[in-house]
């Protein structure tokens, strides 16, 4: 049989979603190379361009507009996207220290994490004042000013600002030019007409805005030219200069400096210096004073070779440069090239950052100001109009030009012939690429190796000294059931099989599943599966006993194996060791793509078992998660789905439904099933049939995750989708219904969904409420139970 594999051998890590990352994962995307598995650890699924954030906040781009999707991007680049906070490194071991998620191995590093103001140093600042970084949450806080002065216009307002450069002129700027439209300080046709503000009819006393500043000038690092000009707008519109004022404390609602000038502020921004993560020194990487890393002129740390960095974090020893986006933005190119050669074993290439660039400073009222050394030109449309069009510009290779491209890489691209490699049946093998054929010749200094052959049969397993490894650096973290007695035989001393002991007057309820990978993060994965796969015990009233496990990984070298393997199972293991359901054997097999199942075993009283056949007239039906992940993750492998969606859509699968199990039971719920592949309408059958009676679905009622509207309306669904439509024929007024929004949900198959139960009406308030307290906040009672009627179809559709 002829193979077409090529497995990872080698493990490119990136820390942070920054400017220059963003460019590098688009040119990987554009150019990938073979064996090569590439990973972007971030604490959040959106980065912002710093040059639209302050159009952002003046009200001219949307959220959308000036945030980078992370995961379409790493859908593009086909890499792993893990959303975890990096808290340490260890380069001896070459492993990245996550908060929330086991060690991430690696060959090759990069980091592009930005900077954060520098707050340390004065009392009451990290408490009492909003960082402009990260990003996220100064967004958070303006987003909440902005409610606040909607609800309550002519509330009076004082903002203070700590921080006279750049971003803090700016900010000021904005802020003052989006709260006057919202507090209705002045026309709204201001916005759309782009005219300047005649800032002698505002009511200065709504609205004010302080700007500290410990300098005599603004923008210090600037020419005086711009220092100048700026200083004469800000005056001009109003804006409160305190120059030459250092802030010595920060108190709730007031500003205190050293000169003993205290101003009481509302909101108080900070924008100072930026400073670095503590923990990128205590990991013995060179750094500046300042905790910067220390790069070369090929973007390598000075001390480690395998670490590169780019972006405001970075310093280049030879070439120092303000921290300003458009130094991370040229930087973009050089570093995947560096990236790519040090992979292949070539020589790098140094880059030098150019001394002057251009600067263009929006100042909230559709102008703009431009700089460039000792040139200054003063606010004016056209400036901003330009600024507008860069950056627009800029944002559509991460948006439309990113969709485009996909359109052309698709297997019947008429102008190459294109191959999928070792992922093609699936969507996240790891080591998957598409590009053109080329020659099969290497570099023999690459650090990519060839592959080899790969066996079927029991020489597909992977192999007994990657499983020890795996399994022992599990038992360092996460316990394995050593400690129960009814596990006479598990993991703690592997025989044929395991065994275990059943109670006297105990059901013994089993249960299996397995799927692939729907997800770029095998350990998000392995919670996924593992949930989805104990619902079924749930679902049945049985408490979980043990488990086994099933897996697939992708063909790559014994490291990388390890590496996938203990990812997943860790992730698996976290949660059958909440559920109290150790893991007491399993298999694991190499293939195309990465794929997780477990075979569960429960206990149960028979006089508390739960079937689909309990449901009685008068009860009504709850849903205890929303529905839409099959038209969700169809939309995502389409590259259709917003990050934010699949974010909250990984969310409502992480939530156990073992809780909502036990309040169900607790308030006398009498029939109960998993809502999974068949869907809402096709679970729902099961038990309507099973009972003999018919329901009454709300179609209004039905809880929809974020997003899996709009996908539906586009017409994206699951590939199981036209057959869980079938179940229609049991819709006895199938014209009222099928308009509705919801409809096509009611088809939609689910992974690690909800349970739907049938409950007494005199009982469902108070279990709705519980199922709340417990975190299932979008349970919603959808429907009730009614007899049946002999010749009709069983299911009526309200709307």
């Amino acid at each position: 049989m002829k193979q077409n594999i090529q497995p990872v051998t080698k493990d490119l890590v990136l820390i942070g979603g920054g400017h220059s990352h963003a460019i590098a994962l688009f040119m990987l995307g554009m150019k990938p190379f073979n064996g090569i598995r590439l990973t972007l650890i971030t604490d959040r699924v959106d980065t912002p361009y710093s040059g639209m954030l302050p159009g952002h906040i003046a009200g001219f781009y949307s959220h959308e507009q000036c945030h980078i999707d992370l995961r379409l991007l790493t859908n593009f680049a086909k890499a792993q996207l893990y959303i975890d906070q990096v808290v340490g490194l260890d380069l001896e071991n070459k492993k990245v220290i996550c908060a929330d998620r086991p060690e991430v191995g690696f060959d090759l590093l990069s980091i592009d994490i930005g900077s954060t103001p520098a707050t340390i140093s004065v009392p009451g600042a990290a408490e009492y004042a909003i960082g402009a970084k990260p990003v996220s949450n100064l967004l958070k806080h303006w987003y909440q000013l902005l409610e606040d002065i909607a609800d309550n216009p002519q509330k009076p307002l004082s903002i203070g600002i700590v921080g006279g450069g750049a971003g803090g002129v700016e900010l000021a700027l904005s802020m003052q030019a989006h709260l006057y439209q919202v507090s209705k300080l002045y026309p709204l046709t201001f916005f759309s007409k782009r005219e300047v503000i005649d800032h002698n009819t505002l009511k200065q006393e709504v609205l004010k805005i302080h700007l500290f500043h410990r300098d005599a000038e603004l923008m210090p690092n600037s020419h005086w030219s711009v220092q100048r000009t700026v200083k004469q707008l800000l005056i001009k519109r109003g804006i409160h200069l305190h120059l030459g004022e250092n802030v010595c404390k920060v108190e709730p609602g007031k500003v205190r400096c050293e000169s003993g000038l205290t101003v009481e502020c509302d909101r108080i921004f900070w924008v100072t210096q930026a400073s670095a993560p503590q923990w990128l020194k205590a990991a013995g990487l060179v750094t500046d004073e300042q905790g910067f890393i220390l790069v070369n002129d090929t973007l390598q740390s000075l001390s480690h070779a395998y670490v590169f960095a780019a972006g405001d974090i970075a310093t280049m020893v030879n070439h120092p440069r303000p921290k300003a986006g458009v130094f991370a933005v040229r930087q973009g190119k050089p570093l995947f090239e560096n990236l790519r050669r040090f992979l292949l074993g070539k020589p790098l290439k140094p880059y030098i950052p150019q001394k002057q660039y251009l600067s263009l400073i929006g100042t909230g009222d559709g102008r703009a100001i431009a700089t460039r050394g000792p040139l200054t030109l003063p606010p004016h449309r056209l400036l901003w109009q330009w600024k507008d069009w860069i950056d627009r510009r800029f944002m559509e290779r991460f948006s439309k030009r990113l969709e485009r491209r996909w359109g052309t890489r698709g297997p019947h691209s008429p102008k190459e012939v294109r191959i999928r490699g070792n992922g093609d049946k699936g969507r996240w093998g790891d080591g998957e690429r598409i590009g053109i054929i080329k020659s099969k010749i290497q570099n023999p200094k690459s650090k990519i190796q060839n592959p080899v052959m790969r066996c079927a049969g029991c020489g597909s397993k992977v192999g007994g000294t990657i499983l020890d490894k795996v399994l022992h650096r599990i038992k360092l973290e996460q316990p394995l059931g050593e400690d129960r007695k009814d596990i006479i035989i598990g993991l703690d001393a592997p025989d044929d099989a395991a065994v275990m002991q059943v109670p006297a007057n105990r059901l013994l309820v089993q249960t299996i599943d397995f799927f692939p990978s729907l997800i770029n993060d095998p350990y998000i994965f392995g919670q996924i599966s593992a949930n989805h796969c104990l619902s079924d015990i749930f679902a049945m009233g049985a408490t979980p006993q043990s488990a086994l496990a099933l897996a697939t990984i992708p063909y790559a070298a014994p490291a990388k194996v390890e590496e996938t393997l203990y990812q997943l199972l860790s992730g698996a293991l976290k949660v059958l060791n909440q559920a109290q359901a150790p893991l007491i054997g399993g298999h694991t097999t190499e293939g195309t793509e990465l794929g997780f199942g477990l075979s569960c075993n429960g206990l149960a009283e028979s006089d508390k078992l739960l079937r689909k056949g309990g449901m009685q007239p008068g009860q009504v039906l709850i849903l205890t998660k929303a529905v839409g992940t099959g038209t969700l993750f169809a939309a995502d492998m389409r590259y259709q789905a917003k990050g934010r969606w699949i974010e909250d859509a990984v969310k409502s699968m992480l939530l156990s439904n073992q809780a909502a199990a036990k309040c169900l039971l607790q308030h006398g719920a009498t029939a109960c099933t998993d809502v999974t592949g068949f869907g809402l309408l096709g679970h729902l059958m099961e038990m309507v049939q099973a009972s003999k009676v018919a329901v009454e679905l709300e179609l209004e009622a039905i809880p929809v995750l974020t997003g899996a509207g709009e996908t539906v309306q586009t017409g994206i669904f699951s590939s199981l989708h036209p057959e869980n439509l079938s179940n229609a024929r049991y819709i006895l007024n199938l014209n009222l219904g099928e308009n509705h929004r919801n409809y096509p949900l009611l088809f939609d198959p689910q992974t690690s969904g909800g349970l739907l139960a049938s409950i007494s009406i005199e009982k469902a308030d108070r279990c709705l409420a519980a199922l709340k307290g417990l975190g299932y906040q979008q349970s919603s009672i959808i429907g009730g139970v009614t007899e049946q009627v002999e010749g009709k179809q069983p299911v009526s559709l309200h709307s």
